[in-house]
């Protein structure tokens, strides 16, 4: 259970990286980091994607 809960977590704080930035690069390059803390290069890839899809 408590490792559910972390999962959520850094999940929590993934999505919110990922908001972070004006421009679609720094949107990209923040939601790599968070996606990189969670499931590493494949959340890196993920993250960096949803960042970039993110931006207006």
């Amino acid at each position: 259970m408590r490792i559910v809960k972390l999962t959520a977590a850094l999940g929590l704080i993934a999505t919110t990286l990922a908001a972070c930035g004006d421009t679609a690069t720094s949107r990209a390059a923040t939601g790599g980091l968070g996606g990189a803390m969670i499931a590493g290069p494949a959340g890196a890839v993920v993250g960096g994607t949803v960042g970039a899809a993110s931006a207006d």
